[in-house]
């Protein structure tokens, strides 16, 4: 029989919103311009050893990358109602790689979430949880000083496309 352990710990999270009088479909529009698509391929050639000229390509690239963007408000059609919500998956393979390879746990807050969403005025709200202080509970100075300059690039580009 394993021996199994289970822990549990509390994390003191800062939650960051940013709101613009910008139109939803304008702002998402203008984040997606900003930080571009992963390229999935990355993968494939990480698996084949391609790792020095993939590392090479993501540190002469964007900072940011968007890994995945669902569309949250189409849930909402189950209970007859649509909103527009986008939810961002945000980060750089490269980063993350910077972070797991301290903490390996990292990896659960890596790629950053983000949400969009048309706010009842009209314009549009990101929201989401500072990387700093996800990352910070791991208690690795390494780790925290990735997720500080997470902080710094994350907010440009928010404010990039809602401005």
């Amino acid at each position: 029989m394993s021996n199994v352990n289970l822990t549990r710990v509390v994390v003191e999270i800062e939650h960051v919103t940013i709101t613009t009088s910008k139109p939803f479909a304008e702002t998402a529009t203008a984040l997606e311009a900003s930080v571009p698509q992963v390229d999935d391929g990355i993968w494939k050639r990480l698996e084949n050893g391609d790792a020095a000229n993939v590392r090479k390509e993501l540190e002469a690239g964007a900072p940011l990358l968007i890994f995945v963007k669902r569309d949250h408000g189409s849930t909402d059609q189950m209970i007859d109602y649509r909103r527009n919500c986008f939810q961002y998956e945000i980060g750089n393979p490269l980063t993350a790689s910077k972070m797991t390879s301290n903490v390996l746990a990292t990896g659960l807050y890596a790629p950053l979430r983000i949400v969009l969403y048309e706010n009842e005025d009209g314009g549009s709200t990101f929201e989401y949880d500072l990387p700093s202080a996800q990352f910070g509970q791991f208690d690795n100075a390494d780790v925290l000083e990735v997720g500080k300059i997470l902080d710094e690039e994350i907010e440009k580009a928010l404010k990039k496309a809602a401005n």
